[in-house]
This record gives C-alpha cells, structure tokens and sequence, in this order.
C-alpha cells in the first residue's frame, strides 16, 4: 500500500511552487485529451466540495463584475450565443458563469457546445454571416486566423481597461492581432508541472529538484533505488515539444523562445542544439525512460506511473490530476504530488495554454459579457468548484478548493510577463500541430535517438522552413 503524505507535505510544495512562481509557469483537438486544459475534467484534488463560490445573487443591477470589472448595463430582452468547447463536468461550470450574467443583466445567454475541433464548426458558420456573438478558442493560432479573415470585433475600450486592471500585459498581447485588442483569455493551463509518486520518491530519500542539475541527479537517484524514474508520452508528440519548449525557455529566455516560435531564428541555432542536448541528458540516460515510451500515449504515460508503478515521474501540465483521479486510485496531494519544472538557465519556465474568448458580433450585450469575463467575478465561480486555472490576477486565490489547485494557479500568475504560451500552438498547424510530422515528428525521432542532435535540427529547420513559407 502506497504511504500518504498530510497536508503539510502538500503545502510544503505549494509554497516550493509559489517560491519558485516568478518565473515559473495548449495544442487542441489533434492532441486527443486537450492539453491546453479545456478537455480534460479536473475535478478539486482533495475531492472535498467548493466553497465560496459566487452565484451574482448578490450583485446589484448596474453594479461592478468584482473589484475590477466594467459596470454591467440593462441588457433585457437582449440574446447573446456563446461557442466553446467544453462538455459535461465544464460546460455545467461555465454555464453557472454566463447564468450569473443573465442574472445581473437580463440578458437570455444561449451556449452552444462545439466539441473538441471547433475550428471546423465556426469556420462555415463565419463565413455564412452566422457566427456565435462569442465563441472559446484554445489557440492563438485560431485568434490569428479569425482575425486574419477581418471576422472578430475589436474590443471596446471598456473592455480594454478591465483587462488593463486584472491582467499580467503578457495575456493582452496574446489578445491582440496587428494593434487590435479581440481576446480576453478566461482559462488557463499551467504546462510546467512534474507529478510524481509520492512513495517513490521517499523510498529513494529525493526531494523536489529546483534546478536542472538537481533533476538529473534525483533521476539518478532514484534509478539507483531500483525504480525507473520517468515515464514519457512518446506517442502523443505534443508532449514532448511541451519538454522542448520547457527546457528551451528557461535556458534561451523569453526572447530566444519568441524568436524561435515566429521562425526568426532557425532550428539549426546554437541554443537548440544546446536545448536537445540537455533534453538527451534524461532522455538518453541508460535506464532513465520506461520502457515503451514511443508506443506510450499520454494517459498511459500517467498511468504508468500511479497505477502500473513503470516509473516515478511524468511530466505534464496541471491537467495531469485529471487523469490521476479519472483513471488511477492514487490522491492528489497524498500519493501523488507535483513540483515546478526546475530551472534549466537562470530561472524556471513557465509554458502553458489556455481558452480565449473573441466576440464575432460588436454589440452592447456582446461587449457587456467580454467585460464580464474579463472580470474577477466571472472567473471566481468556476474557481471555487474545481478544475479551473484563471490568468486573472485579481482572483481571490483563497476560492480554489484544494492547496494543488491553489499552488498551480498562483504559480502561473507569480510568472507575470514571463509567462510564454505553448510554442507549437503559436506555429503553422502543419509544422506544430500535426501527428507524424513537423516539431511531433521530429521531436519523436529524437526520443527514438537522443544522440542525433545535428539531424533532429536539419529535420526542424527543413520542416519549419516549409511550414512559414521560407
């Protein structure tokens, strides 16, 4: 029987996560369990209930969205349609969100479920006059394109400043295309979580690493202790640029990272042979990756760790508790823990995803409901019942349920500026996105291959270079 930590260890690595939160830290539909956050259930660690949770009954007609919100105008007999791509556990979450909307406007708020690939359910309905006055996307890629097509509303300068006043810059600028202001991004994803088994980690006397060097050594450790340290979703590519981009942001820094994401730079860079290199030092390790990586999917690759017992360690983002919940017996926050990626360069890496809210129609009702989600208030619901991560600063952190929860989220908001989305899902689909080939592709020949850096790098910059046109 695996042994259980108390509260305090739990704490213990939140305050690790928080401490290392300055600097700490979503591909979609192809990537099959949504590693962006939207697909994947995440209910509260502890499985206890939510507390706090704020239902607008409270709110006065005319009066603010919390502390920094816009005031909300009489919308009745006003009708709005919002698209995203939530279902079940989410969609019954984020419906108590646009009920309390209703609730202090009078507004009628249709949601309409797209399911996991949007992008082909807004495309005709775009292009036929008919869109969703706000619709959900999981991608930057997404807002760029839809913005591209002259289809998205710029936002009012209303909704600009509840923005300005909850938000790190970084997510405004992820909002905004060409000088104009379309997104206010409402859910999160922290990318830069290793979940391990608590048990195992004991066992071999390893406390949580803070630096790169402490994680090769802990992985060595716990090898020695006669378990295998990690477990790695070879299968699924998407997970193995999310380690790239870990690695390659802590140690380059946020400019290199941006440079490299827009092709400003090539594959074939010093700082990516140094990012493989390092990567080899785990991937390659004799003894260091489970078995059956390549043929391992991401699921499988918790699994492993929490029900199989392969490895010790996995790493992925916060959405990893779903899965340990939904599919193992372990306890998040007992058998199970997690600590920030270490610092590979001077500081930690903060990589994630996250869901952006555009508005097709440029309404007063449209506009009211984006200033709405921009608010503390709109993201403090779904805070308080569980699976939820909010960019919004000004979030009453105290509303998350459990002490994993709570540590992830105010690791993502310590990052401020540093933050950096997911780099793939910033690229051309075809060289970031797509199963068998581009980054997927190559970063899976790499695992097959760790000491083949100089390939890896001409398969990248050839792949990238088809992808952006040059």
């Amino acid at each position: 029987m695996k042994r259980s930590v108390g509260i305090a260890t739990a704490t213990a690595l939140v305050l690790a996560l928080t401490a290392c939160g300055g600097d700490t830290g979503t591909d979609t539909p192809a990537e099959d369990v949504g590693d962006n956050g939207s697909t994947v259930d995440e209910t509260p660690a502890d499985g206890g209930e939510s507390t706090g949770a704020t239902d607008g009954s409270e709110a006065t007609e005319g009066g603010t969205a919390g502390g920094e919100g816009a005031a909300l105008p009489d919308l009745s007999g006003e009708e709005l349609e919002v698209a995203a791509v939530w279902t079940g556990t989410e969609q019954e979450r984020f419906t108590m969100v646009l009920d309390s909307f209703e609730e202090q406007t009078g507004a009628t708020v249709q949601y309409t479920s797209t399911g996991d690939d949007i992008a082909p359910v807004l495309t005709p309905r775009v292009e036929g006059g008919n869109p969703p006055d706000v619709a959900f996307l999981p991608q930057p890629g997404l807002l760029n394109e839809f913005a591209g097509r002259d289809a998205l509303k710029p936002l009012t300068e209303d909704v600009e400043a509840t923005i300005d006043a909850n938000y790190a810059p970084v997510w405004k600028d992820l909002g905004t295309v060409d000088g104009d202001l379309y997104g206010v991004w409402f859910k999160a994803a922290n990318k830069s979580t290793i979940w391990y088994d608590v048990e195992a980690l004991d066992a071999a006397g390893v406390t949580p690493p803070e630096t790169w060097d402490d994680l090769v050594t802990a992985s060595q450790t716990v090898s020695d202790s006669g378990v295998t340290p990690w477990s790695v979703a070879g299968a699924d590519g998407w997970t193995l640029t999310d380690w790239f981009e870990n690695v390659y942001l802590s140690q380059a820094g946020p400019d290199m990272y941006d440079q490299l994401t827009n092709h400003e730079i090539p594959w074939t860079d010093p700082s990516v042979e140094e990012a493989l290199n390092t990567l080899a030092e785990i991937w390659g390790a004799d003894g260091f990756v489970a078995e059956g990586a390549l043929q391992t999917d991401f699921p499988t690759s918790v699994t492993r760790v929490f029900s199989s017992g392969d490895a010790a360690m996995v790493y992925e983002g916060d959405f990893v508790a779903g899965v340990i919940g939904g599919e193992t017996e372990a306890v998040v926050g007992e058998d199970a823990n997690f600590f920030p990626f270490p610092a590979v360069g001077e500081a930690p890496a903060v990589v994630g995803g996250g869901d952006v809210a555009v508005a097709f129609t440029d309404t007063e009702a449209t506009m009211a409901l984006m200033s709405y989600l921009a608010s503390p208030e709109a993201a403090e619901i779904w805070v308080a019942e569980g699976g939820f991560t909010s960019p919004n600063k000004s979030v009453d952190t105290a509303l998350y349920p459990d002490d994993i929860s709570r540590g992830i989220a105010e690791g993502l908001i310590a990052a401020g500026d540093a933050f950096r989305f997911d780099m793939s899902d910033q690229m051309p689909s075809a060289f970031g996105g797509t199963p068998g080939q581009g980054m997927w592709q190559d970063l899976t020949d790499f695992l097959a291959d760790p000491s083949d850096v100089q390939g890896v790098m001409d398969s990248l910059e050839a792949n990238a270079s088809k992808a952006y046109g040059r």
